[in-house]
């Protein structure tokens, strides 16, 4: 179990910060960047699970639990090193959720345009931070070797994102769709 006694350390104060394994590092280091963004998805699908229903909520903090075990592989290099990892199982889990919720979901005609309710359109910010998110830690993956299921949990948690955005906008009968052109 973490224990936190004091919130500060001055250790960051010269514009490095400390892995999990202790190694330091820039704040501005690619690494931190990801975990970062991934922090940065966590708090926006908070401000949308006070917005949730029961179901919803209970949902959007278990992706929150696993959004800190992103961070927590994350933050650890050395894959060969014993570690919190995203499992095989974490992304099962979001591909399940997805099916179970798409199939009530009428098949698209349009895109649609991120709104409707404010829990939708606070699920859309969170699907494209997730969507920044996924490209940062892409961009990492291409300098050094990562556990992939961290690419794929992000990759699924966008499109479950889009899912309950369109679960919370009245099972999609609220969506508000593009229309191309139309103000031309």
């Amino acid at each position: 179990m973490v224990q936190l006694t004091r919130i500060y350390t001055r250790g960051g104060d010269k514009g490095k910060t400390s892995l999990g394994d202790g190694t330091r590092v820039l704040k501005s280091n690619l690494r931190m960047d990801a975990i970062g963004a991934v922090d940065e998805a966590n708090s926006s699908i908070g401000i949308a699970s006070v917005q949730a229903d029961d179901v919803l909520a209970k949902i959007l903090y278990r992706i929150q639990n696993d959004l800190f075990d992103v961070g927590a592989d994350l933050c650890l290099p050395d894959l060969t090193q014993p570690a919190l990892r995203i499992a095989e199982t974490q992304v099962l889990w979001l591909e399940n959720q997805i099916d179970y919720f798409n199939e009530s979901l009428s098949p698209l005609t349009s895109f649609i345009l991120p709104g409707g309710t404010i829990l939708a359109a606070s699920l859309h910010l969170s699907r494209t931070i997730v969507r920044r998110s996924e490209r940062v830690i892409v961009a990492l993956s291409q300098e050094t070797q990562l556990n992939l299921e961290v690419v794929k949990y992000m990759n699924r948690l966008s499109d479950l994102l889009f899912v309950l955005s369109r679960v919370a906008n009245n099972n999609g009968q609220d969506d508000v769709l593009w229309v191309p052109g139309a103000n031309r």
